[in-house]
């Protein structure tokens, strides 16, 4: 596994939507990151049981979500179409299910790609099953076999795109937040997540090669984006969730370091700061997300796209059609005005970024720090540490600088019942010890071990 010790991108202002550095080409010639944002579609069924019975239908809604989301991008004359198939647990548990759907869903954009010159890829993210039984058993079992074969089967029938939302080191995460413990985030994220997400991504990478397709890239989602959610909720202080977010990059990269090349998932907030550091290109998702989460970044995560994401949309009837359909055309109309801002050259661009940066930059410390000056002083603290451990602490420390910079400039909006919590959060770095083997003796003592099982990730 190999450790990212510079940047791909060290000039904020070559920080920008459309261009990556390493731009990656599908089988039927999409260009990601090549000078063309596309839009990527996320779906998923309506609110519905899933069994043996009711599977048949959801075969039929599959077959309406590809044939009306590509009719869609046909009459809207996209040059191309990403969409992800994310699948619910029964389908990752059941791979005859994934892989059946999965083809429904490869062969619907094949018949849109012979007849009308639309070039398409598939993204595919099983659903991360492990955590179905506590304390989650990551290594082996038939949750983690199932979850392989659905990669494997995927991948050789055509996938090109091969994701996941991973959950290593959510056992610890979930609680952290609810105590705003930065202590046990670093050890979730940076020690737990960091060692899982090393033991999966060497096996996704290895399917993968194996089937000539890409591994893509992980999400932090189960832990960025919950602190997120519980900031937007006022459940805690959007500081902390900021901090969190920086952090959440340090487990992501390791995909990269085993192998993955992108786009980065959708739902992967933190990838600006993987864009900077492996130049790989990065899905985004932001005011088109509102269908499955709130979020005050709903411009700004544009500025630094490759694919424009929606999450996850029911197939449900809405007065134009189906959504899956309507949003298919609402990412199309936003990745118009991306290309056409490219078109423009780098005037163009940059005008346009500044737009989506300054329009949420200073309401939010989650979205102050997606701003691309913002990005590429955390991601050259990430890559400025030799260990993921010391990476985390280096991204929380230069990311409270960062606040309190910016709140003293006028910046940033931060509510002053959150102010003592920067102060809180740096107290609580200042006294992590330098080596990685103490502090995880420290924490070992600290958490709660019965929560996980230590042994799953290299842990006595």
């Amino acid at each position: 596994m190999a450790r990212f010790t510079d940047l791909a991108i060290h000039d904020p202002k070559k920080l920008y939507f459309g261009m990556a550095p390493n731009p990656l080409k599908t089988r039927s010639g999409l260009l990601i990151g090549g000078g063309t944002v596309y839009p990527e579609l996320n779906f998923t069924l309506p609110p519905m049981i899933l069994n043996d019975e009711t599977y048949p239908k959801v075969r039929n809604h599959y077959k309406q979500i590809v044939q009306g989301a590509m009719k869609r991008a046909v009459d809207l004359e996209a040059p191309g179409v990403v969409l992800e198939f994310e699948t619910l647990p029964p389908m990752t548990h059941n791979p005859d299910w994934g892989a059946e759907l999965c083809k429904i869903l490869l062969d619907g954009m094949a018949d849109a790609e012979s007849k009308f010159n639309i070039k398409t890829a598939l993204r595919m993210t099983p659903n991360d099953n492990r955590e179905m039984v506590r304390p989650p058993v990551m290594r082996s079992g038939i949750y983690w076999e199932n979850m392989l074969e659905t990669f494997e089967r995927s991948a050789a029938l055509g996938a090109d795109l091969l994701s996941i939302e991973s959950v290593g080191g959510k056992e610890i995460h979930d609680e952290a937040l609810t105590m705003c413990d930065i202590r046990q985030v670093i050890f979730a994220l940076c020690v737990l997540g960091e060692r899982d997400m090393r033991f999966l991504w060497t096996h996704i990478a290895d399917i993968a090669k194996r089937h000539g397709v890409h591994a893509a890239g992980d999400t932090a989602c189960g832990f960025g984006n919950t602190a997120m959610v519980l900031a937007e909720k006022g459940m805690i202080p959007r500081v902390f969730a900021a901090v969190v977010r920086a952090v959440t990059a340090v487990r992501s990269l390791v995909a990269y370091e085993c192998g993955a090349v992108g786009p980065g998932k959708d739902c992967g907030y933190e990838n600006p700061f993987l864009k900077a550091i492996t130049g790989f290109p990065m899905s985004m998702e932001g005011k088109t997300a509102a269908c499955a989460h709130f979020s005050p970044m709903g411009n700004i995560a544009a500025a630094t796209c490759d694919l424009w994401s929606n999450e996850s949309v029911q197939n449900l009837m809405l007065l134009a059609g189906m959504a899956p359909t309507c949003y298919m055309e609402q990412l199309e109309y936003d990745c118009r005005l991306y290309n056409q801002a490219v078109k423009e050259g780098t005037h163009g661009i940059l005008k346009l970024q500044e737009w989506l940066v300054n329009s949420d930059a200073h309401l939010d410390p989650q979205a102050y720090i997606l701003a691309p000056e913002n990005v590429i002083r955390i991601a050259n603290a990430i890559v400025s540490q030799p260990t993921p451990f010391q990476s985390g602490i280096a991204a929380a420390h230069e990311t409270i600088a960062l606040l309190r910079e910016g709140f003293a400039a006028g910046l940033v909006k931060i509510l002053d019942r959150e102010l003592p919590y920067l102060d809180m959060i740096e107290s609580s770095l200042s006294e992590l010890p330098d080596d990685e083997g103490s502090f995880i003796s420290s924490m070992m003592n600290e958490v709660n071990t019965s929560n996980f099982i230590p042994a799953e990730y290299d842990l006595a």
